[in-house]
């Protein structure tokens, strides 16, 4: 580690506030694509979970549908010490695991498939629609967790993401290609997240 990391790590474990204990990764299927990117997602992984992180969900945004299954393997091959729950757009069992990751699975799908699964049951008579609200959404998404800071990098702008689940999560962008992230790119998001008043919507 570098004379910068270790200043940047300092900085982090010195503050009074808090780390993110549930962070989200958003990349493309082209990011995996780039020599060394898996080798760069064990690191970000090992980081992610020696910086405080209780939870690590990787997003990975595809244009091909075909490529799901490839991507699915490699990612489920990855050593990364902790259990990996992967899910994809055909999936609905909801991830439980240290690290999880959607390959394709967008949030407008996510949130649709719920609100189904929720008329289903209203339609059954399991159902009470007077009982409904965010906790019976929530239990009834795939990747239940509201992350506390959600990372892009390469461009600002997010995917098809979780977009219930991130609506008071703080968002860090960085111009920084997937290829290119070093541990202080991953300290900078965190320093970065402990320098901000969180709101959630207030």
């Amino acid at each position: 580690m570098g004379l910068y990391d270790r200043y940047l790590a300092t900085r982090i474990r010195l503050s009074d506030a808090e780390v993110p204990e549930r962070v989200a990764v958003v990349l493309t299927e082209q990011d995996l694509l780039e020599q060394g990117a898996y080798d760069t997602l064990q690191s970000v992984f090992a980081w992610a979970f020696e910086y405080g992180a209780e939870r690590l969900i990787l997003y990975v945004s595809v244009l091909d549908a075909g490529a799901v299954p490839t991507l699915r393997r490699q990612l489920e091959a990855i050593d990364a010490g902790r259990e990996i729950a992967v899910r994809g757009p055909d999936d609905d069992q909801q991830a439980d695991a240290p690290i999880q990751i959607s390959i394709g699975l967008g949030g407008k799908h996510e949130f649709a498939t719920a609100v189904q699964r929720l008329a289903q049951e209203v339609e059954a008579g399991d159902l009470d629609p007077e009982s409904i609200d965010e906790t019976e959404i929530e239990r009834r998404l795939v990747f239940p967790a509201d992350p506390d800071l959600v990372i892009k990098t390469g461009a600002e702008r997010l995917s098809d993401f979780m977009i219930w689940q991130s609506v008071y999560s703080e968002l860090y962008f960085t111009d920084v290609n997937w290829r290119d992230v070093r541990k202080r790119d991953y300290l900078r998001a965190i320093r970065d997240y402990q320098k901000r008043q969180r709101r959630f919507g207030r």
